[in-house]
């Protein structure tokens, strides 16, 4: 197998959405528009800020509408908001999000356990939701949950993967994020799963989500690099996770994904120290213990 290196990587930062959302200590909406700040003055393309969810479910979320619109956007970032179905939709045009995340999986029991439906029938919402979208000028991102392996149903066949890949791409999707939800993916399966993806879409569609719970995060996000995937997930101080997965880890750290990529000589146009100081002022606002690495 022929390997790719590119130049530059483009790092989707996702910790004031996928980081918060199950955290014990409830932020503030003031601190969690410093927290924001803070991570856009580093020099992130893309920040995930929030989602448009059950405001019962995912309390640490329930305002979104108030945080993107006092978010004073950067030049050249995108925010983008998760929404899980229509009304959450509806509350993200409302406040003029135009850059939304939304969910499908690999895996029949994760997708019932996570948003209460079938894959065929998220297919079908998300189908709903393109058109709605395209009408209004947004773009649309697709996480793929339980891309490599499911907790519940054991490691997902690549042509489970390949197929919703398929079905999305002809949908129109601008970007689809293959989560290894359960972190367990390794190496190899992330090399075949993508070799069989790349013969069908265009690299630059493909977003990889790894956990971290093995440390195989990095070695994952190489082999992905090697394939010629440049877009990565990851979450600052590596806080979050899935909340709705048994024994799910945490989010791979983006201090530490910056600190290879950079060692490799990859521009990412993010400055890692100023992503340090941030992520080690949130760890302290959640009460966490010091791990954004130096």
């Amino acid at each position: 197998m022929k390997h790719y290196y590119k130049e530059y990587a483009q790092i989707i930062e996702v910790g004031p959405r996928d980081g918060l959302q199950n955290e014990k200590v409830m932020l503030s909406t003031e601190q969690k528009i410093e927290f924001i700040k803070n991570l856009s003055d580093c020099g992130f393309s893309a920040i995930e800020f929030s989602s448009f969810v059950s405001k019962k479910l995912v309390p640490n979320l329930s305002d979104a509408e108030a945080v993107f619109k006092s978010i004073h956007p950067y030049e050249g970032c995108s925010y983008s908001g998760l929404v899980a179905n229509n009304a959450g939709f509806e509350r993200a045009i409302a406040c003029g999000v135009k850059h939304i995340a939304v969910l499908t999986s690999a895996s029949e029991t994760f997708c019932k356990k996570n948003i209460n439906c079938s894959i065929q029938e998220s297919l079908s919402r998300i189908s709903k939701l393109m058109d709605r979208a395209r009408n209004n000028n947004m773009l649309v991102r697709v996480y793929v949950s339980c891309a490599f392996d499911c907790e519940y149903e054991g490691e997902i066949k690549n042509n489970i993967v390949v197929d919703l890949i398929k079905k999305l791409d002809e949908m129109g999707c601008n970007e689809i994020s293959l989560a290894d939800t359960t972190g367990k993916a390794n190496p190899v399966q992330v090399e075949n799963l993508l070799e069989a993806i790349l013969k069908l879409i265009n690299a630059g569609k493909i977003i990889m989500h790894f956990h971290n719970n093995y440390n195989m995060a990095l070695t994952n996000v190489l082999s992905s690099f090697q394939m010629g995937i440049f877009r990565f997930d990851s979450s600052v101080a590596g806080i979050g996770g899935c909340n709705f997965l048994p024994n799910s880890g945490g989010n791979l750290a983006t201090e530490d994904l910056l600190y290879m990529l950079h060692a490799m000589g990859v521009h990412t146009g993010i400055d890692r120290d100023k992503v340090v100081l941030a992520g080690n002022k949130i760890l302290r606002l959640l009460e966490h213990e010091k791990i954004s690495s130096d």
